[in-house]
């Protein structure tokens, strides 16, 4: 019976450790199972991290880069296809007469000082074939440009080497590049050389992070050049103040586009509002930029769309879209990321892992070449500093100027826009005749019609914005002043005489080709106006009516322009 029970006793005592092991092993495997998915749960959660985390602008310069590099691709083809006729050797205004009188009135000398006065790379190029070296120049911006653009890979040599190059083309440009986007390209194109490395082309160098004094050189930027529209137009034409300058905007705008037309006849109110936003937009947005992240780019997006209310409205060269480009310095890489891939090896991906290693701490310390560029980057802060100190004055000043600047290299400058605006629109139309006798009644008068500028009443108006015809703008200029002043319009005419392929390059329409040269050229002035729409002159096939003036430039033929042209040390026209 005892070991009957001992028996019993071991029998149970052995199930139970059976049972025991049963249990510690679901135990264990449930455990391992925890700890397989706890394990697994880091790289889980890792693959959802769906946003980038804001304060760091990775992302941000590889944009701002290619935003730069387009508008460089637009100067230069612009640069390429109308620089020979302006500026060439059978230009209107040749820059080498130009380098020439700059040599003169520094001593005669090509140094230091006549490079201050006119920095250009065509001092040191041979004057003897400027249309290849305009050319040269131009072809060198486009490639660089265009590498950037498409890649997204920048280094300080190639942006150097861009604002050199487009510095080269407007010290020399004269009257033709006497637009406030000039200087305004040029200041961004310097800010965009300290966006990048020295040499690495990557478009995410770890050793040369984007510094936030960069972008804020180009937040600054953005604000002087709103606040300096903005103020312009408050101190100057009245309509700015009793917000009916809208009224006649569309209108009278340089180059109107098609939906410039429908827009003019909107009603009083939206014209008012329109005013409104805009003195909004320019003159309190800005400060926004002051005011922390989210009122940063909130002012930003602002910037962006009045921007791109004003491409859509009008053709106003490439002043928009650069203006554009600043205001993408509002914005970090949290929230540009919508504008990148994620997939693996990409740029979003890549500044995750840059942020991840940063906020644990693993971040690669500064290298000696960083501490350098450290400094590099204070000394650039510390210059745009110092030289914003005219421009604020100039900016608080009752008699503030705009589109200026004050030193050779135009770092930092002025701006504004549409101080006055012109209430009736008037333009200067160039006319030839094969007649003998200019002031006959029945003589025939064919017009020349130029790209974009309107003439032809039935003619739709043009949509070329970012492209901008140099002389087209010019013309507007000329026709809200005298001949007298735009003595250069005479030299067209004398040019069109010729039959000069030079200048009717920039000509589209010439009633004379394939026939006997004009005998005689005349400005006539004409006042424009849009048609109403479903109107009668609209319904006719016209957008324009227009009534005629009065000469703006009397007939004149080779003959009479032969002192005019000797005067002022022109070719005579029988020349070309």
């Amino acid at each position: 019976m005892a070991t009957s029970s001992e028996s019993s006793e071991c029998s149970e005592s052995t199930l139970r450790r059976r049972r025991g092991d049963a249990q510690s092993s679901e135990v264990s495997s449930e455990d391992s199972s925890k700890d397989a998915a706890n394990e697994d749960k880091p790289k889980y959660d890792k693959n959802e991290i769906v946003s980038l985390r804001p304060g760091t602008y990775w992302l941000t310069r590889i944009v701002l880069l290619r935003a730069i590099s387009f508008i460089y691709f637009v100067a230069f083809g612009v640069a390429l296809h109308q620089n020979k006729q302006l500026i060439g050797d059978r230009g209107l205004m040749p820059c080498k007469d130009y380098l020439r009188s700059v040599k003169r009135y520094v001593g005669g000398k090509i140094g230091m000082e006549a490079l201050a006065y006119t920095p250009s790379l065509l001092w040191f190029m041979d004057w003897d074939s400027m249309d290849a070296n305009l050319d040269a120049i131009a072809l060198a911006g486009l490639a660089l440009s265009a590498f950037v653009l498409i890649t997204g890979r920048a280094n300080m040599l190639i942006m150097t080497l861009l604002w050199i190059l487009y510095h080269s083309i407007v010290n020399v440009g004269q009257l033709w590049y006497s637009f406030g986007w000039e200087s305004q390209l040029l200041e961004t194109g310097f800010l965009g050389i300290f966006l990048c490395p020295v040499w690495s082309l990557s478009p995410l160098p770890r050793q040369c992070p984007p510094s936030l004094i960069c972008v804020w050189t180009f937040r600054w930027l953005i604000v002087r050049i709103m606040l300096g529209a903005g103020l312009i137009k408050i101190r100057g034409d009245k309509c700015w103040r009793d917000l009916t300058c809208m009224d006649y905007h569309y209108e009278t705008q340089p180059v109107p586009n098609p939906l410039s037309y429908y827009l003019h006849r909107s009603p009083w109110w939206f014209h008012r509002f329109e005013v409104l936003s805009n003195h909004f937009i320019e003159l309190i947005a800005p400060f926004f930029t002051f005011m922390g992240r989210r009122m940063c780019v909130v002012n930003g997006a602002l910037q962006i769309l009045f921007q791109v209310v004003l491409i859509v409205s009008g053709n106003l060269s490439f002043l928009n879209w650069l203006t554009i480009v600043p205001s993408l310095a509002c914005f970090d890489d949290a929230a540009l990321s919508f504008l990148f891939g994620r997939g693996e090896g990409g740029a979003w991906r890549t500044v995750q892992k840059i942020q991840e290693e940063e906020s644990s701490g693993q971040a690669p310390p500064p290298t000696k070449g960083m501490l350098m560029r450290r400094v590099l980057n204070v000394a650039v802060g510390v210059l745009i500093g110092y030289l914003s100190v005219p421009v604020v004055m100039n900016l608080l000043s009752s008699r503030q100027v705009m589109n200026t600047s004050f030193e050779p290299l135009r770092i930092v400058n002025t701006y504004g826009a549409f101080g006055s605006i012109t209430k009736e629109r008037t333009e200067v139309i160039l006319e030839g005749s094969l007649t003998s006798d200019p002031s006959d009644p029945a003589a025939v008068w064919e017009e020349f019609q130029f790209p974009c500028k309107p003439g032809d009443p039935a003619r739709r108006p043009c949509l070329i914005s970012p492209y901008h015809y140099r002389l087209d703008w010019l013309m507007w200029f000329a026709a809200f002043q005298t001949y007298e002043q735009n003595e250069w319009v005479i030299h067209i005419a004398g040019r069109l005489l010729a039959n000069d392929s030079t200048v009717l390059s920039l000509i589209e329409h010439n009633p004379f080709k394939g026939r006997d040269k004009p005998r005689w050229i005349r400005g006539e002035h004409y006042r424009y106006r849009f048609t109403v729409p479903g109107g009668s002159g609209a319904s006719e096939g016209r957008w324009w009516a227009r009534r005629r003036i009065g000469p703006y430039f009397p007939p004149v033929n080779t003959t009479s322009l032969r002192n005019y042209f000797q005067s002022r040390q022109w070719p005579l026209p029988e020349t070309y």
